[in-house]
């Protein structure tokens, strides 16, 4: 019968389902899943979060997206999971156009050419 290291570590390491917290790096995102377990003594479901870095090899990911990672072989120091899917996009806030200062003014105080002629 033989074993391989890297075959069982690999059983033991499943795909996970997390949210990305952070995608500043190039083709990296960091993301963090959640998991509960029950207390023993305490009698309570306990939520505890992991950070996992992954690889992004598209730079697809944004902050806030739900995102399925699998392991992969090790990519880095720190990096184990590859990006497998995006299963939910986040909304991503575009803020209004900027208005210039002396539009703004202008129209604030009624001192248009048209309205003093």
């Amino acid at each position: 019968m033989l074993s391989f290291r890297s075959s069982r570590a690999e059983e033991a390491m499943k795909p996970v389902v997390g949210m990305v917290v952070s995608n500043k790096m190039q083709k990296s995102v960091v993301v963090a899943v959640d998991r509960l377990f029950h207390h023993k003594l305490y009698n309570r479901y306990i939520k505890r979060t992991s950070k996992f870095m992954a690889h992004d090899e598209t730079n697809e990911c944004n902050i806030g997206d739900r995102v399925r990672l699998d392991p992969s072989r090790p990519l880095s120091k720190r990096k184990n999971w590859v990006v497998a899917e995006i299963l939910k996009k986040a909304r991503i806030y575009v803020p209004p156009p900027a208005v210039s200062r002396d539009a703004d003014a202008s129209n604030k105080t009624g001192n248009t050419v048209a309205s003093s002629a």
